[in-house]
């Protein structure tokens, strides 16, 4: 069945701030949102599901402060995000409540996707408040608490993996771009891969406002590739782009088109928890796990991080390339002990590894 011929019922939109503030960081563009607001509500009336993630809560807090750049320090970001929150969803219920439908905020950490009970309970969450009907749920990073060990970095990957966690048909982002552009700055509409070609083509940002650009929508295209789910990337400007994508998703923009997808447990370990070491591999162990082996001591030239048993690790080759993650079957100090050892110990089953 083509892309286009899909029903999709479970649709999770990004909203940049590039879309949001497109002159800076300062007060919301409500007649850009007005109108996203007026195309959910449509789709909501026909018995759609929608989950926004949107950015926006520091750009607000840096307008509430009076700030043009943006902070650098973790706590300035922190105290931006704690007063653009509340703003930013007053935005959103405003918007709304003008088509009769609640927003739910919803704030999430990398710590909501890395544990299992906290993974499943935002999922019921999310699950229920989709079945009340009438309620769009409205997800960001919950960047007050946040740490740069369990930072998302961009909202890019996470709605990628609320996508994920939901099941959803579809992966909408909405950026301040008409979609991928090759080389000579025209938009590629179908993407079947994301081939080594296709990234060397993507760019940064260097907005005050933004965090990332085209390189970490690309990773949140693999994330909901590998789980099955297309995505499109779009200019959230564009008259009626909401509406036009729900039914056929090559309408506009770029569409990346979904695979068979990793399991369940293979997807939570390549994009599930940030990893918590690195094990630096030989050529000779590389090929192997390329050729879907185990990782055995043999093969370790190095590792970083103190990881425990059963953490997820990086696997790079010499070069620092990572190409692998994994599910250690022993812990770092262990594998200091016997890394590079003669032997057939084994540091991670091939069952626990997904090339990436």
């Amino acid at each position: 069945m083509k892309q286009s011929e899909k029903n999709y019922k479970r649709i999770v939109i990004k909203i940049g701030s590039s879309i949001l503030f497109p002159a800076g960081p300062k007060c919301c563009d409500s007649g850009i949102l007005s109108g996203i607001a007026r195309q959910i509500s449509g789709l909501i009336k026909e018995g759609r599901e929608v989950v926004i993630v949107s950015s926006g809560a520091i750009a607000l807090g840096m307008h509430i402060l009076g700030q043009k750049n943006r902070p650098k320090e973790l706590s300035c970001l922190q105290a931006a995000a704690a007063l653009g929150q509340n703003a930013l969803m007053d935005f959103y219920n405003r918007v709304f409540a003008a088509y009769k439908i609640n927003c739910a905020q919803v704030l999430l950490t990398w710590e909501d996707f890395c544990q299992r009970s906290r993974f499943l309970n935002a999922k019921q969450t999310l699950l229920t408040l989709l079945g009340l009907g009438g309620i769009v749920p409205v997800i960001n990073e919950n960047d007050t608490v946040s740490t740069e060990e369990i930072k998302f970095g961009d909202n890019d990957r996470l709605s990628a993996l609320v996508a994920t966690l939901i099941k959803a048909d579809l992966l909408v982002i909405l950026s301040d771009v008409d979609g991928f552009m090759d080389k000579e700055g025209k938009v590629i509409r179908v993407i079947e891969a994301v081939t080594p070609e296709i990234k060397a083509l993507a760019s940064s940002t260097n907005k005050k406002t933004c965090v990332g650009g085209m390189v970490t929508k690309l990773e949140a295209v693999k994330i909901a590739a590998d789980a099955g789910i297309p995505c499109v990337i779009a200019n959230g400007r564009s008259k009626e782009i909401i509406s036009a994508l729900a039914n056929r998703p090559d309408a506009r923009g770029t569409l990346f088109v979904c695979g068979k997808g990793l399991s369940a447990r293979k997807h939570w370990i390549a994009f599930g928890t940030k990893p918590k070491g690195k094990i630096i591999v030989d050529d000779g162990a590389k090929k192997a796990l390329l050729n879907k082996k185990s990782l055995l001591s043999v093969g370790v030239a190095g590792i970083e991080g103190g990881f425990e048993c059963a953490d997820i690790v990086s696997i790079v080759d010499r070069q620092g390339q990572e190409f692998a993650r994994g599910k250690a079957g022993i812990s770092a100090i262990q594998v200091e002990n016997i890394k590079g050892a003669h032997s057939d110990k084994e540091i991670i089953h091939c069952d626990n590894i997904v090339i990436l």
